[in-house]
């Protein structure tokens, strides 16, 4: 049933205008053309349809409907349309090789600059991304902020995009929880945070002190940059303070994902916050 409470016809046309639609949603053009992006199973459309971000469709495979009863039962209570697909359809419209029964079409985040600004000037702890070429690595490191209590994400101009398939799917639901901003000009924000009183802090191997001896329980923005090249020379300026992470072992450095998650929870350690 829709929105209306009628039953929605199945689609099972691959050259149906909804699907050319939702296929679009899988390019970076497609997404920023409409102002929407796609998610793909059942436990990010349920983390969707319990955050404040609700899907506008969610769309499933008319032969697995049953594995979908509980989602489909929260969508409609809150009036979302709910259309059946054949599977062929749905393989269209996903990124996946082995799809899941259902996806969502959801529209991009609302965040901006001054939502994350106010969330952090009363010891507020934002994660801000330089650069930053792998997917993966970016939703591994919304999740750490996301699992650390950290007041938003900003991703500067030049990062991965946020609504990238394989991005959405490694925040695991994250990127519901927290403010992410995305395409930030950082040669301006981050002076204007500077300005209000928060300490920016940088992964830097150059005339950096040691991660366990810098305080990070003030209010703090903390940069992670490039896979290869590290936070940027323009960005690493404007930072007040340089950290690396001290290793015992042989390894010259950790992937971005794995420095940025350590940091997060140093800093959760050192404000002494415990999981409730």
């Amino acid at each position: 049933m829709d929105a209306r409470g009628k039953q929605a016809e199945p689609i099972r046309s691959l050259q149906n205008p909804r699907v050319k639609q939702w296929t679009e949603l899988l390019s970076r053009k497609g997404r920023e053309k409409t102002g929407r992006f796609l998610i793909e199973g059942l436990h990010l459309v349920e983390e969707a349809l319990r955050s404040e971000l609700q899907p506008e469709t969610v769309v499933y495979a008319e032969e697995k409907a049953a594995a979908c009863a509980a989602v489909l039962a929260e969508a409609r209570e809150l009036g979302i349309e709910c259309v059946p697909v054949s599977e062929q359809v749905l393989a269209k419209c996903t990124d996946t090789l082995t799809p899941q029964p259902v996806f969502a079409i959801v529209p991009k985040l609302p965040w901006q600059l001054g939502d994350v600004l106010k969330r952090s000037t009363q010891g507020g702890l934002v994660v801000v991304v330089d650069g930053l070429q792998d997917p993966g690595n970016l939703g591994t490191i919304i999740r750490s902020a996301d699992a650390v209590g950290a007041s938003g994400v900003v991703l500067g101009k030049g990062t991965v995009d946020l609504y990238n398939p394989k991005t959405v799917r490694s925040t695991m639901g994250s990127l519901f929880h927290l403010p992410i901003v995305t395409q930030a000009e950082l040669a301006a924000c981050l002076p204007e945070a500077a300005a209000q009183g928060i300490q920016i802090v940088s992964m830097s191997l150059d005339g950096a002190e040691p991660l366990y001896a810098c305080d990070l329980r003030p209010s703090t923005w903390f940069v992670i940059g490039n896979e290869g090249q590290g936070v940027s020379i323009e960005v690493d300026q404007l930072a007040s303070k340089r950290v690396l992470i001290p290793m015992a072992g042989r390894a010259e450095s950790l992937n971005a994902a794995m420095a940025a998650t350590v940091v997060l929870f140093e800093a959760m350690r050192q404000r002494g916050i415990q999981r409730s």
